[in-house]
């Protein structure tokens, strides 16, 4: 008689795999900008990224969701938040890697696609705490709007120190940064505003509320306020430099659908003080460039995702018998394996070519920083979109395995339509694209961008001549601003791919996105894909 106790059939645990020197892709993405495959860092990331410890953190992490604490025993408003121990692990690793602020001081070559490779690839372990480590690096290039506020800050913030302790800023190891732009009667429409700031001394006094404050326990915060002159942005900081707390009264935290590990917050002002960031008037201009940082990071975010949800499906079926044979040698098994694949990995090379143009913008590059300015919305708008459909094909290819919170597709599952939503919707970044369009030089650098693969691939070509024709009524395209910016963003990834991935990636998804040989779900690619080689890419 079977042995009821016996454990068979079941797929190990996934550990040993290094995130960083096993993922082909992630090679591939890298290779055209630098020489980062035995950067000592990364490694390091991948190594820990795949072990049991780190695997082991994320899913405590998200089961304790951070508690909202506004008095303390005496009746002394406090208005902190509590933590699981695997939020700190993880903010403590991440912080120490350096994936928040480091890069905005480093001498090293390469500091955004470096940090970029590693937000990457740590963010597969648990992506809440990606939040504070977001806001952070977001901070920097609108805080540097005034040289002594940057002074002031930045050291602090790219400080590899995790301190938890609530002291001003002077006396901590390393600071971390949130920020507070949403209303209620607004939402992305920040200019809807009605948070006050009224002059007050060197500074200002904010009053109304925010429905959305991101990371409400981090040190300092950006924030936009109605001042005499408009709309502005302000440093806010939580603790003052004399030791007393600022006024920042925590309403409650958010019971959100994912991202529990992350504390989001509604928070009330009461003569708040802040220091003005920039000329009154200019909040939007001051925010723009940290914008830009968080819609990269969830472009990286929304890869990651997809990156972890593959290798989950891939070991999975790598090891799960049925039907006479492994699940990953089935022919319609293999076929969905290598549609999700293709998607990782194009999703992937678009994340790193931002990154790398964040590194050229930043030294100067107006041609990068064009390019950033319409491929940020493109990619947010289309590798955001993509995630759900992708980590819910990967869950399925676990069966009743992947519905279970142990698991770990589930969270992922529940994370995967934030990044669409952080930093503007789709149809915000859509018709981001369309504004971007109106600049000619933002519509020359998607043309040069694409064009580096002209000629490579007919298909190709024919798309971005269809993108050409679909311009031609610029002013008239609101309503078809989603289809416009899904296939400029396909026509990237197609040409990164075709520049630098192998052919059978290349030519698989060009075939299915673009020439219309797909069926539009996963799992539909040309019976003469090489559905193996392809797969095997995944874990190298």
């Amino acid at each position: 008689m079977a042995d009821p106790n016996a454990v068979t059939n079941q797929a190990p645990p996934l550990d040993g795999v290094n995130f960083f020197t096993q993922d082909v892709g992630l090679g591939d993405a890298l290779r055209p900008y630098a020489d980062l495959q035995k950067d000592p860092g990364l490694v390091q990331i991948g190594e820990l990224a795949g072990s049991p410890e780190a695997l082991s953190q994320a899913l405590p992490a998200n089961q304790n969701p951070p508690v909202l604490r506004t008095h303390d025993r005496y009746g002394n408003r406090v208005d902190e938040v509590d933590f699981h121990p695997a939020w700190h692990w993880l903010m403590e690793k991440a912080v120490g890697f350096g994936l928040q602020a480091a890069p905005w001081t480093s001498s090293q070559p390469s500091p955004h696609l470096t940090r970029a490779a590693g937000f990457y690839v740590w963010s597969q372990v648990e992506p809440g705490h990606g939040c504070p480590i977001s806001m952070t690096y977001a901070a920097v290039p609108a805080l540097r709007a005034d040289e002594r506020l940057a002074a002031e800050w930045v050291p602090q913030l790219a400080s590899t120190e995790y301190d938890v302790r609530r002291l001003p800023a002077a006396a901590k190891r390393g600071v971390l940064a949130g920020m507070g732009m949403t209303e209620k009667q607004g939402g992305s429409d920040v200019r809807a505003n009605q948070t006050t700031a009224t002059p007050s001394g060197d500074g200002y006094l904010l009053n109304g509320h925010k429905w959305f404050c991101s990371a409400p326990q981090v040190d300092v915060f950006l924030v936009l306020a109605q001042a005499p002159d408009g709309l502005s942005c302000f440093v806010v900081p939580r603790v003052l430099a004399d030791g007393n707390r600022n006024t920042f009264a925590l309403q409650r935290l958010k019971d959100k659908l994912g991202n529990r590990s992350n504390a989001s917050s509604e928070v009330e002002f009461h003569n708040t003080i802040g220091h003005r960031l920039g000329d009154e008037g200019a909040g939007v201009r001051t925010i723009i460039e940290m914008v830009a940082a968080t819609r990269l990071d969830c472009v990286l975010g929304s890869a990651a995702l997809q990156r972890r949800a593959l290798v989950e499906a891939v070991w999975h079926t790598k090891h799960r018998a049925a039907f006479g044979g492994l699940l990953a040698d089935k022919p319609a098994m293999q076929n969905v394996l290598a549609d999700l694949a293709i998607e990782s990995e194009a999703a992937t090379a678009l994340a790193m070519r931002l990154a790398a143009a964040m590194d050229a913008s930043v030294a100067g590059d107006e041609r990068a920083a064009a390019f950033r300015r319409i491929a940020l919305p493109l990619a947010k708008f289309w590798v955001s979109k993509r995630t759900s459909f992708m980590v819910a094909e990967a869950l399925e290819c676990l069966g009743g395995n992947g519905f279970v919170e142990e698991s770990g597709l589930p969270l992922l599952f529940r994370e995967s339509p934030l990044n669409s939503i952080w930093e503007g919707s789709g149809n915000v970044n859509a018709l981001d694209v369309l504004r971007a369009l109106r600049r000619p030089e933002s519509l020359e650098a998607w043309l040069l961008e694409v064009g580096a693969a002209q000629g490579a691939d007919h298909r190709l070509d024919a798309a971005v001549h269809d993108v050409l024709q679909a311009l031609s009524d610029i002013e008239g395209a609101e309503a078809g601003a989603r289809r416009l910016a899904a296939k400029m963003a396909l026509c990237l990834q197609a040409s990164l791919l075709v520049q630098h991935s192998t052919p059978a990636v290349a030519d698989a998804f060009v075939g299915s996105r673009l020439a219309g040989d797909w069926g539009g779900v996963f799992g539909t690619l040309a019976r003469t894909t090489p559905f193996q080689e392809i797969v095997e890419r995944t874990i190298g």
